[in-house]
């Protein structure tokens, strides 16, 4: 049975200030007992922080976050320089899920770089198996570009066998595919399924200032920027089918995630989706 958990991007905040510990503390009450670390240091007191969660919160450190090499401008792991210290990490945590949040933006250009990242990605996945760890791929809406009428995406999976996919299903939205057949697509090799909604926002009465003072370009940016992020239920995807299909693919682990909050708070959004979730049926994946 799959368990419902959150994605600690939207811990970042938390963790900083309270510590990776009282962050999931936080968590646990909502009644999330299942987190995937992603842009969180994993430095040796945050890994300290969260081994002890485990023993006192009864948390799952679903997954831990890695890239091939150093990420830009936000903490991470690298396999290329960190390798043994990833193992080491997650067998600290009991964690044997490692997944991969996006490809470096230079192998977005050609097909080649595409077909290079999944290659190199496919021989650490190699390397981790040998250590009883499995490594999966996380999809944005920018897999859903073509090269050669093929989906970036199917070519990442065609050529890294060893690795699986960890879907996304707002990104699914957003790139122009259906969230469900995109999960029947890659069953068998999902593990891990990220439970974000996708909402169309009203248009603020800013833009029809713009319009009404005659700025049409103004109007129409804002025009274009509805789409929105959004608590789980809250949107307009299709959950209460989704979750049966993330289910029926394999999937260990939906993950609750939300990239933007619209000046919510972190805890209410997290309430939010809890509660939606637990109204469709799903208490018992908690």
């Amino acid at each position: 049975m799959a368990i419902i958990g959150v994605q600690a991007m939207m811990l970042k905040d938390s963790f900083s200030e309270l510590g990776a510990f009282e962050t999931l503390r936080k968590v646990s009450a909502i009644g999330y007992n299942a987190v995937e670390i992603s842009q969180i240091p994993m430095t040796a007191d945050n890994v300290a922080e969260l081994d002890r969660s485990r023993s006192e919160l009864g948390m799952d450190i679903a997954a831990l976050s890695v890239m091939l090499e150093k990420p830009q401008g936000r903490p991470g792991d690298s396999l290329r320089e960190d390798f043994d210290k990833i193992v080491d990490d997650a067998r600290t945590l009991d964690s044997n899920l490692l997944r991969i949040g996006m490809l470096p933006f230079p192998a977005m250009k050609s097909l080649d770089a595409v077909v290079d990242f999944a290659r190199e990605a496919n021989d650490y996945a190699e390397r981790l198996q040998e250590h009883g760890i499995s490594l999966y791929y996380h999809n944005h809406h920018i897999e859903f570009a073509k090269f050669d009428g093929k989906y970036m995406l199917d070519i990442i999976a065609e050529n890294s066998p060893a690795m699986g996919m960890e879907v996304d299903v707002h990104w699914v939205q957003r790139g122009g595919l259906d969230p469900v057949r995109t999960l029947e697509k890659y069953a068998g090799r999902t593990a891990m399924v990220h439970l974000k909604d996708y909402r169309i926002g009203q248009l603020p009465e800013t833009a029809f200032g713009l319009l009404e003072a005659g700025d049409v370009a103004g109007f129409m940016a804002e025009f274009k920027d509805v789409v929105q992020f959004a608590e789980v239920g809250e949107g307009n995807l299709d959950f209460p089918a989704i979750v049966p299909a993330a289910q029926a693919a394999g999937a260990k682990y939906l993950l609750v995630e939300q990239d933007q909050l619209y000046g919510r708070t972190v805890w209410d959004a997290l309430q939010t989706s809890y509660d939606n979730l637990v109204a469709m049926g799903h208490a018992d994946l908690f």
